[in-house]
């Protein structure tokens, strides 16, 4: 392990944790609180497609994100309050995460997003609001690389001004063939253009890749991380694939059953991709959270904490970290 890794010690990891860099940045505790606004995808409302991705539910709400009965500003007081009991201190990213939140006009984007910005302490205060802006110090969206106008995009260089920003954008495999079978509905050319466009106004951008998508090699995973870790990005979002009740992928995996990662297999091969991420990009996430009563498999994924740590485990006795194998083109 080089001198450089020991300064993510702060959480005794080998990667750059997001933890380590809201705390590095913000000096206090720092959470996302999951909000649902309503919006759709081009390949769920037929523009591109029906139906969504196939891992998708079929209501495509996102698995934690609000209620999207209520109004955006009661999702977030009622996640926040609940964090505050716990951090006191803490404050909040305003997360967009259901669906494609930049799919929808100008006005509708705008509407979304203002009651979460805070231009100055007057305002804030005068705002008839049901939390202090002034707790918000950044917001996140995640979007498609294909759902990003230029006017969206103007409006998110004016966002980015006034505070920390991110666009999450969903790429999930660079390879063709399996994008096309879970109906990604764009192209990893696509996807590059839009980061392209996004980071030519300094905008931060994480990017989600998905492991164990159906009939995908392992070679194949570690060649999207490697191929992302080229790209210029801010932060990295690592999933595993879930099938999950309601999904088209379920009636696929019980129609003709299709090889899934074991446990130990997608622990060495998250090691593994890390090696290819350089060690400035954030790592947001290295698993993700299934519904319990809803999840096919892979079972094993539900102890999402004992994956965490046996991570960290294999990243030590093979004394890999971050970007220990990362090389430029």
């Amino acid at each position: 392990m080089n001198d450089a890794m020991f300064a993510y010690s702060l959480d005794n990891k080998r990667y750059h944790t997001f933890n380590y860099h809201v705390k590095t940045t913000y000096s206090h505790k720092v959470a996302k609180v999951s909000l649902n606004a309503g919006f759709t995808c081009p390949n769920r409302d037929g523009t591109k497609g029906h139906g969504g991705c196939i891992f998708c539910s079929s209501s495509g709400s996102g698995d934690f994100a609000g209620d999207v009965r209520d109004s955006l500003e009661v999702q977030f007081q009622r996640v926040s309050s609940m964090m505050r009991r716990k951090w006191p201190d803490c404050k909040y990213i305003a997360y967009f995460q259901a669906n494609s939140n930049t799919y929808g006009t100008l006005e509708q984007v705008k509407a979304c997003i203002e009651p979460f910005l805070s231009y100055g302490k007057e305002r804030s205060i005068k705002a008839n609001s049901l939390f202090n802006k002034q707790d918000i110090v950044g917001i996140a969206l995640a979007t498609r690389a294909d759902c990003l106008s230029d006017e969206i995009i103007e409006y998110l260089v004016e966002i980015s001004q006034v505070t920390d920003l991110w666009v999450e954008l969903g790429l999930q495999t660079i390879h063709g063939q399996t994008a096309r079978f879970i109906n990604r509905g764009h192209t990893y050319q696509e996807f590059q253009e839009g980061l392209q466009r996004l980071r030519a106004h300094g905008i931060n951008v994480c990017v989600h890749i998905m492991n164990g998508l159906p009939y995908e090699t392992i070679d194949m995973m570690l060649e999207t991380a490697k191929t992302v870790g080229q790209l210029d990005i801010q932060a990295l979002k690592i999933h595993m694939l879930y099938i999950v009740e309601h999904t088209k992928l379920a009636t696929i995996y019980r129609t003709d059953p299709f090889p899934i990662l074991s446990r130990q297999d997608y622990i060495s091969l998250v090691a593994k991709q890390l090696t290819l991420i350089p060690p400035h990009v954030i790592i947001e996430r290295l698993t993700g959270d299934a519904k319990k009563d809803d999840l096919i498999a892979p079972l094993w994924s539900i102890k999402k904490v004992t994956i965490l740590n046996d991570i960290d485990k294999e990243m030590k006795e093979k004394d890999l970290y971050q970007g220990c194998r990362f090389k430029n083109k």
